[in-house]
């Protein structure tokens, strides 16, 4: 097992999940369009919500992206880690809504494996991962997160808990 690699993307994953979330209580509403525009699915349900914004895509993104080369890495695998996470993301949201589930709701699974999977499965060969290494990425992204929302929470950085 490679923990050196689990862990650098492990903090990629955290710079991409963690920036919309600093961004909101950094810049409040301003420039927090929604990405779906508020459209609607064929269902009648929003297509991803209005807690999936622009901004949030844009700030996740380019985190993980500058933060790479802190690490070590090439900027181009933090680009490719936060890609991967958003579209995880917006995959999560996406099935969400289509459970009728409330946007910032709370989905154990739905939030945590596809965004934490999609990046290491797309980072496989440049991080040399093998099927071990990924199934650690995903369970300690996994628990980490659970356990970092709730401190997010009560130090006033997160809007609640999952």
């Amino acid at each position: 097992m490679q923990l050196g690699a689990i862990l650098q993307l492990l903090v990629l994953l955290a710079a991409a999940n963690g920036a919309p979330v600093l961004a909101k209580k950094i810049l409040g509403q301003r420039f927090a369009q929604p990405l779906d525009g508020g459209r609607l699915f064929v269902d009648g349900r929003p297509l991803f919500g209005a807690s999936k914004t622009i901004r949030g895509i844009v700030v996740a993104i380019l985190a993980s992206t500058l933060a790479a080369p802190l690490l070590g890495l090439d900027w181009t695998v933090g680009l490719r880690v936060g890609v991967f996470a958003m579209l995880g993301d917006l995959v999560s949201s996406f099935v969400k809504r289509r459970l009728a589930l409330p946007s910032s709701s709370m989905a154990l699974g739905i939030d945590q494996v596809p965004e934490s999977l999609f990046p290491a499965l797309a980072c496989r060969a440049l991080l040399s991962l093998s099927a071990v290494d990924i199934v650690a990425t995903v369970a300690a992204f996994f628990v980490g997160e659970l356990l970092l929302s709730r401190l997010l929470y009560r130090l006033h950085i997160r809007d609640r808990p999952y």
